[in-house]
């Protein structure tokens, strides 16, 4: 799985995991309704063992949105931590970030995408994402204090 990178408005999209500030991530994260308290180092394997979308000015270079999809490249994709800082949001920004994932060439012919969200199910929705079609087919483990009594 190569590097990809996009370029558009003095922004830069990459799928580089080098170039990923994972201090800046962890720093979103943290304070997310998601992630809340997420420790450094989940951050860090999270972007190591999944295909990351860094947005970077294009001029300094600075990170100012992420996303991952974890995959196995062949059925199936998950898309997590999305974000776009604030002070840039409204800009198209997120919608360029949502298009450029699934449009990534290797993330084509996948039967099933999944996400969570609690309030851009519009953004999603405009890039194919609809509600779960049987949802009574789907179970999770769910457990939402696990950052705050730590894990391995």
């Amino acid at each position: 799985m190569g590097t990809h990178e996009w370029t558009r408005d003095g922004f830069v999209i990459s799928t580089d995991r080098a170039r990923v500030d994972v201090e800046v991530v962890h720093r979103f994260l943290q304070s997310s309704y998601w992630a809340a308290g997420i420790p450094l180092e989940l951050v860090r394997r999270a972007v190591e063992h999944s295909l990351p979308f860094g947005v970077y000015r294009a001029a300094s270079g600075e990170q100012v949105g992420f996303a991952r999809v974890t995959t196995d490249f062949a059925t199936f994709a998950y898309l997590a931590d999305v974000f776009i800082d604030e002070a840039l949001r409204g800009q198209g920004l997120g919608q360029w970030l949502a298009a450029t994932i699934v449009g990534h060439p290797e993330l084509q012919g996948l039967r099933r995408w999944l996400l969570a969200t609690r309030d851009a199910h519009g953004l999603y929705a405009q890039h194919g994402f609809t509600p779960l079609s049987a949802p009574a087919s789907f179970m999770e483990k769910w457990d939402p204090d696990v950052y705050r009594r730590g894990s391995r």
